[in-house]
């Protein structure tokens, strides 16, 4: 009987954070070494099922960059990066579209289904969710690269309010060219054009990170902007907090940067009261 009451404890310490979130928008950005587990991918899944049925409206933006390196590697095709940036050339685009909008977008919403949700897969391209316009680096030639310049919302606002939304971030421009968007920078134009009450993005490392490696529980945009200065943030890294700071200065409420390693680790940084990554606020 006392592992019962235990039991019924734990779901009573989250019925404040389901009062407070009830009927608000959450977009999660999904992605990292987390896409290559089939546990963690059922845990991730299980946790935003279980978001929804509790009155939460759930929006997922996926990235997959791994998939997308083990494809282009057996076809003899070399990644490179710059600033977090995929360089992408025709060839290349081909691919990115092939696993985000095919493989990674349909098996996550299968996986959905599996354990009892409902969910849509869409690409940035579906009902010109994201019209984006390409790169222009002075120092690199991106290729097929985009930053998000409008987002049309009204088809999430169409789709049936049970089903989840599951994002590939693949784009185009005005004149129809088929564009790569960073996930990150998806996931924060989407959440910013939502006026979402959290974005959370889960990445491979805890959170933020000091100069010693040890975890920052909080930080605000000037201290992120000292932490680029120095060095301590870098590579991949970049544009996710950079997209961090887009979204809370564009109405977005708290952005959260979890490990998403951590079994449930959605649930623990939303239902807890410590929660186990960094928070990002204005």
């Amino acid at each position: 009987m006392e592992e019962y009451i235990k039991k019924a404890k734990t779901l009573l310490e989250a019925l404040p954070y389901i009062q407070e979130f009830y009927s608000k928008t959450f977009v999660i950005k999904f992605g990292g070494s987390i896409a290559a587990s089939n546990e963690l991918k059922e845990n991730f899944v299980m946790d935003i099922i279980l978001l929804k049925l509790v009155g939460i409206n759930i929006v997922v933006v996926h990235g997959g960059g791994k998939d997308i390196d083990n494809l282009l590697t057996r076809l003899g095709i070399k990644s490179n990066y710059h600033n977090g940036f995929r360089l992408t050339d025709a060839g290349t685009m081909e691919v990115v579209e092939m696993v985000l909008s095919g493989k990674i977008n349909k098996d996550l919403v299968a996986l959905i289904g599996k354990f009892g949700g409902k969910a849509c897969g869409i690409s940035g391209k579906d009902g010109n969710l994201i019209i984006a316009e390409r790169i222009k680096n002075e120092y690199v030639d991106l290729g097929s690269v985009g930053i998000v310049k409008k987002i049309n919302k009204e088809i999430l606002e169409t789709l049936d309010k049970s089903f989840i939304p599951v994002i590939a971030p693949v784009s185009m421009d005005e004149s129809g060219i088929t564009l790569n968007i960073n996930a990150d920078v998806a996931a924060s134009a989407i959440a910013s054009e939502l006026k979402a009450e959290k974005l959370i993005m889960l990445s491979d490392q805890d959170g933020l990170l000091n100069g010693e490696g040890k975890l920052i529980e909080s930080a605000k945009e000037k201290d992120i902007e000292k932490m680029l200065k120095n060095g301590i943030i870098y590579g991949g890294m970049i544009p996710k907090v950079n997209s961090c700071i887009n979204a809370v200065k564009n109405g977005v409420k708290k952005v959260h940067i979890i490990n998403g390693s951590v079994p449930h680790a959605v649930l623990l940084e939303i239902f807890t009261k410590k929660g186990i990554g960094t928070q990002i606020t204005l």
